[in-house]
């Protein structure tokens, strides 16, 4: 199986995953292999033509006003381009602090290739072509995380373009190498950068685009996970399902609250709370009353981020982009990321409501008064039960609330403040991550503090819904009850990992898609 990238098919959060986790390799299509050398014979036009062209016959940044490639009499001067496209990712690759994870750097790179099968970049075949071999071989640049400000990743692409420009640390098969020694032993032929080659493997948003897309793809397992412990929380508490009726959404069509709430309908389906009398109160606390509509928000802000981060990946983010029907370099700024930035913060922000519902739900279910069960779900007078994970369960909370407020809009200006206005898309896109990584463990708790609730529960539950049953029987499988008190730190981080796995969703139980 290969995918092809500039085919019929575009690129989604799916092929992302399939590339950067399952090493899917990749191939060029005809026509996207005829686009780039359109592109690339259009950039060599317009140099003889003598247009002046950002960052190949002019400087970077604040030097733009610097004439640096001169062509007299449209001659083409082959070693000086070389020499100006060769030192352009060696001056940027400027990051410090964490790598990025292996999948992370895989997903950067399958992001700058994607744009590139664009033919909008200028790039030449045997670059584009050497950066695939790369990612296809398995050879994985040292990343550091720490360096973009969101108009265009500079920093981060740069450490990949030095890469392949023959500098730097590379990652092949679990062991760092210098990337010279590294292409001799692994069978990779390094390109010579000339034209706008250094320029196009750094002018992009790909390092932000490839990690959304990883961030976008776990919290959709995330959520749709909670889902689940959403229901199994509901047949613990015996909570009222009427905020579930269609009928709600008769009366207002919130988007996306009738799927969400038909989706964690479909998990009780079977069961006795779904009859009537099933649940124990009129009015519960508005963690349960709310569930489906605060879930319908997540579910919009995704649909929202998903779409501006595929846009991405299916577009050129090329300054100067080489336009062969218009037969120009054309000076543009679609390497802002402010649309990407805002979407990744506005999921957080729905993701930190999210966060506080289930943080409540998990403290009514540990609390005697409000849901009739022995307080901290503990059988055993005396006993902690689970009084001290509720200091996690706050902890988790305030982090994924700290990691969800979105970034300053206004930044240090930087190249002699031409460069006056940053996305921070790249520091969005981390936060996101981050915050999902505690979303994970919130969800882990709560499924596993239901599921002690619904043993607890004992004959009550009469008959649960197939799907909540069904989770149930999952996270039993893997923690037993709490009986006696003992650590619970091994029972969260194993639920953690298994709900992230292809195999913990059942099928019926994707409330959001990466497809």
């Amino acid at each position: 199986m290969t995918f092809v990238l500039g085919g019929d098919r575009p690129v989604t959060l799916a092929t992302v995953v399939k590339v950067a986790r399952e090493h899917l390799p990749l191939s060029l299509s005809s026509r996207a292999r005829r686009r780039i050398e359109q592109g690339f014979d259009l950039l060599y036009q317009r140099i003889e033509a003598g247009d002046t062209i950002y960052g190949v016959t002019t400087g970077l940044g604040a030097a733009v006003d610097t004439a640096v490639l001169a062509v007299p009499d449209g001659g083409r001067d082959i070693d000086l381009l070389h020499r100006i496209q060769q030192r352009i990712p060696l001056a940027r690759a400027v990051g410090v602090g964490q790598p990025a994870a292996r999948d992370q750097v895989r997903a950067m790179m399958l992001a700058r290739l994607a744009g590139l099968a664009e033919g909008y970049s200028g790039v030449s075949l045997p670059v584009a072509q050497g950066l695939m071999a790369m990612l296809n071989i398995g050879i994985h640049p040292r990343v550091p995380l720490i360096g973009s400000i969101g108009e265009a990743d500079l920093a981060p692409l740069a450490h990949i373009g030095r890469t392949l420009a023959g500098d730097g640390l590379a990652e092949y098969h679990d062991e760092m190498h210098e990337i010279q020694t590294l292409a001799r032993t692994a069978g990779l032929v390094l390109p010579s950068l000339t034209g706008k080659d250094g320029l196009a493997l750094v002018s992009s948003n790909a390092a932000s685009v490839g990690m959304a897309a990883l961030a976008l793809a776990d919290i959709a397992q995330v959520v749709n996970a909670q889902a689940g412990a959403i229901a199994l929380s509901f047949e613990a508490f015996r909570a009222n399902i009427s905020p579930l009726s269609p009928w709600v959404n008769q009366i207002r069509d919130l988007p996306g609250h009738r799927e969400t709430c038909a989706h964690l309908l479909s998990l009780l389906a079977g069961g006795s709370l779904c009859l009537p009398g099933g649940a124990r109160l009129l009015q519960d606390p508005l963690s349960f009353r709310c569930a489906a509509s605060v879930m319908a928000s997540v579910r919009q802000a995704f649909i929202h981020a998903r779409q501006a981060t595929e846009l991405e990946l299916n577009s050129s983010d090329d300054n100067p982009a080489l336009i062969p029907a218009a037969g120009a370099a054309l000076a543009n700024a679609n390497f802002d990321a402010t649309h990407l930035a805002l979407a990744c913060e506005t999921l957080g922000l729905a993701l930190a409501r999210q966060a506080s519902c289930a943080a409540e739900r998990i403290m009514k279910l540990m609390s005697a008064g409000a849901s009739g069960l022995p307080r901290f779900l503990t059988p055993h007078a005396g006993q902690a039960g689970f009084a001290a994970l509720q200091k996690t369960v706050s902890a988790l909370a305030s982090d994924i609330v700290h990691h969800a407020n979105p970034m300053a809009a206004i930044t240090v200006a930087v190249a002699d403040r031409v460069e006056d206005y940053a996305s921070q898309s790249m520091a969005a896109v981390t936060n996101l991550t981050r915050l999902a990584d505690s979303l994970r463990y919130l969800v882990a708790i709560e499924l596993m503090v239901a599921a002690q609730a619904f043993d607890l529960r004992g004959a009550q539950i009469s008959r649960p819904g197939r799907g909540s049953a069904a989770i149930y029987q999952r996270v039993r499988a893997l923690v037993a009850p709490l009986d006696q008190d003992r650590s619970t730190a091994g029972d969260i981080e194993t639920l953690a990992s298994a709900l992230c796995a292809a195999g913990w969703l059942a099928p019926g139980e994707h409330l959001l898609e990466i497809n």
